[in-house]
Parts: structure tokens; sequence; C-alpha cells
């Protein structure tokens, strides 16, 4: 596992990240030598956390400085505004060369058009609305638009894996909102496009969290490179549009997270005398393994020894009831007592290794849906975060977590705002680790 850092060999492979959240897929293309320079985020807090964590220029201005390239609504992205991004980023990075609608040397436009109508998690929040009804559910319309006005060599649509059964109302077909987003993605002219449905296990991640991404290439891009769109007339992976599963498995719990451990939190638990400012400001353990090594390296090489400062690792004050569960469950593989069953959504103890199957998780937006292994209570907001790969040095801005109609919203009465703590930023992010083995898959057999 070698160290993280960022690439900046590369300085002509720039990026769009469109519906960017607070940045796993940005980040991982960074490691892979990307630059990002355009960026599209609704949530203020998760596009907070996307820019504090931006440290590359536009031309002499660092592009977390930048403005005019940040926007909250993609909707935001038309007529002169257009223009306007193509002279700046012309003049700023002129190997780049922008002109509307004509083939450009932009990289790669990414994105993940929110989903939460497509998953089944969704489902449960987006209440009895036809899925037509989402504004959030037709933004791939305005993505393959984008797309068409920027022409980038390629681009990346992402989502969850509900979308490929997903039905834009009760009577519809099912896979119909997969048909229709392959079918506009499919009409931008001149582009070749694959699709396959990823399982972040095989890419290095801790989690098994299937994702479906589909790629597509710019043909005079396609006719240059080593991909292979005549093995299959879909699959991503069979063309090399996407790379193969990597050959390296995915780490343990135990490796992923036993550094983080603080000894001296299972008796505050268990006693409940619970200090004002509930967490651990300091490493209590050296890195002990290359994974903990490769997470806890800074972007100036530096790795975090013991007695460094450590962020995000606030623990939540259970109550006596919840924690007696919860130490029922560590002690009995699991199992929860009788007594401590409710008709909600059942929570799992984290296993400290998996089987010979693999992760066994998918991180949600949920984080009370997991206990820790080896301790009587949730993950922190940092131990969440290495779930999805995310190194140490990375910041999320924002609440620690919410609840109730302020994450969910109600499209019933056209409510459709969301609050995003940074649980749920983590959760709803692209795996950083799986982002940077396709952002390296795609500059060695495509972009360079």
């Amino acid at each position: 596992m070698n160290e993280f850092s960022i690439n900046n060999n590369n300085n002509n492979t720039f990026m769009m990240d469109l519906f960017a959240g607070c940045g796993g897929l940005s980040t991982g293309f960074e490691y892979a030598g990307f630059k990002p320079v355009l960026t599209c985020e609704l949530n203020d807090d998760a596009r907070s956390s996307y820019l504090v964590n931006r440290f590359n220029n536009v031309g002499n201005v660092k592009f977390s400085d930048a403005t005019n390239l940040h926007f909250k609504d993609i909707h935001e992205i038309k007529g002169k505004k257009i223009d306007e991004i193509i002279q700046y980023l012309n003049q700023n990075e002129p190997s780049i060369n922008l002109k509307k609608s004509k083939n450009s040397n932009l990289a790669v436009i990414a994105g993940g058009p929110p989903c939460q109508g497509y998953s089944r998690i969704g489902h449960r929040r987006s209440y009895n609305v036809d899925k037509n009804s989402l504004p959030s559910n037709k933004l791939y319309i305005k993505m393959a638009e984008t797309i068409e006005t920027f022409r980038p060599k390629v681009f990346i649509f992402e989502n969850v894996a509900g979308i490929l059964s997903g039905k834009w109302n009760p009577e519809g077909n099912k896979g119909e909102i997969w048909n229709d987003v392959k079918r506009r993605f499919r009409s931008i002219s001149d582009y070749t496009v694959r699709w396959s449905l990823l399982k972040s296990k095989d890419y290095e991640v801790p989690q098994n969290r299937p994702r479906v991404i589909m790629v597509g290439v710019r043909n005079d891009i396609l006719t240059r490179s080593s991909l292979n769109p005549e093995n299959d007339l879909e699959d991503a992976v069979k063309c090399n549009f996407l790379p193969s599963p990597s050959k390296n498995p995915p780490p343990h719990l135990d490796d992923l997270l036993s550094d983080l451990i603080d000894h001296s939190i299972h008796p505050i638990l268990m006693n409940q005398n619970y200090p004002r400012r509930f967490e651990t400001t300091e490493y209590q353990h050296p890195p002990l393994n290359m994974i903990q090594q490769y997470l806890r390296t800074n972007l100036n090489g530096k790795q975090l020894q013991k007695g460094s400062t450590l962020e995000e690792q606030e623990y939540s004050k259970h109550r006596p009831s919840i924690i007696q569960k919860f130490n029922q469950m560590i002690l009995n593989g699991g199992i929860i007592p009788h007594q401590h069953k409710t008709k909600k959504f059942a929570q799992r103890l984290l296993p400290q290794f998996w089987s010979n199957l693999g992760p066994s998780i998918t991180a949600t937006s949920l984080p009370d849906d997991y206990v820790h292994f080896a301790q009587p209570r949730i993950l922190t907001v940092r131990e969440w975060a290495r779930l999805q790969m995310f190194p140490d040095w990375y910041t999320f801005m924002g609440k620690r977590t919410t609840g109730g109609l302020r994450r969910a919203g109600n499209p019933q009465i056209g409510d459709f705002d969301r609050e995003v703590p940074k649980y749920t930023q983590i959760g709803n992010a692209v795996p950083v680790k799986l982002a940077e083995l396709i952002g390296n898959h795609l500059f060695n057999e495509v972009i360079n």
C-alpha cells in the first residue's frame, strides 16, 4: 500500500466535478494526477468540505478561492455564465482549450446526481412521491447537457445500484429509470459509452458498497487509447473502460481502525461520566500497519505519529440502555438481546475481521447502523471517513449529525431542502480508493 500523495506531475489533466459532495471522487482523482477546475454542489456544508480540502491552483489563483468556478446549482451553468467560465479557464489554463460545444483538452467531467429517489434507503425517506416529480432525479439531463457544452475527453456518471431497477412511478416498468439515463448519455454525439456495477470491496475499499459507473469516451480519444469497445456492448470492465478488480484485498476493520482506539473511553461509556467534550484529540498509538501509515500521511508527506493532533474523534453520549445493548452485542458475536430488539432498522456489530467473502457492510448516511467491534458505541466521524478511505488530514464542515425532516425534507409539501451533516456527507461520497483506481486507469489507458 503506497502512501497518499497528490500527484502534481500532470498539470494539464483537468477535471470538473458536478454534484461533488464533500469530494470523495475528486480526492481519488487528485491522487491519480487530475486537477479540479470547476465544481458544483448544492449543499453548503458539503461544498464547504469540498473546497477546504482543495489545494491546487487555477493559473495563479488557489482553486478554493476562485469563486467564479464554484456553483451551488448546476442550472447556474448556462448562457453568459458558460462564456465566462470558458474565457476564465482559457486565460488561466491556456492548454485546456475550451470552446463551447467543441472538443477540448478538458480530461474529465464526473458527476453523481443526488440519488435519494433511486436508493432503497431513499425510498424510505422520499414518501409516496413519484420519482418523476423529484427534481433531483432529472439532474442527469442537465449533466448530459454540460458534457455536450464542454466536450471533455471522458465523462463519468456514477450512482447507487438501485438506479438499475428503479421505476419512475409504481405503475412503471422495472429498470425504466436506468434505461432513460443510458439513452440520454448515449445520445451525446461522438462518444462511446460503457458501464459496470462495481463492488467497492473489489477495489481495496473496506465495504461491499456497489456503485454503478458509466464511462463515456470521446471517439477521437478512443481511437488512440487501449480500450476495446468491441468486447461487449455494455460491460465497461470487459471493454477496459474501467479497471478490473484489484489484486490487493480490502483491509480488515482491525487493521483500519485499531490505531484510533482510545482505551480510556470504555470506562467512561460504562460509568456514564461524560465530559462536556467527549472526544480524543491526540493519536494514542503510532501507526500499526501499512494502511494506517497510508491514512496518516499528510499532503506534505509527514506521517502523523503518537501524540499528533487527531480530529473528528468525538463520541456519542449513549444512554445506559444503549451501552448495555451494545456491550451484549460485542460479548455475543453481534446478537441483539431480546429485551433490546426494536422494530427500527437492525443495528449490526462491525466484524473485527472479514470472512473469506470479504466486506459485508455499506457505510450509509446513518452511523447508528453499526456498532464498533471493540467498544460499546457507534463510530466517530473519523472512523466513518476511514471506511470510505478518506485520509486523516481530510476536513469535514457542518454539523456532526442531525435527523428527521432536517435530513430527509418532505417532498409531499415541496420541501426538498436537506441538511447534510458530516456522517451523511461521508456516507454519500464515492470511496476515495475506488476513485483513485478508476482515475489511475483512465489516465494510463486513455488520457495520457
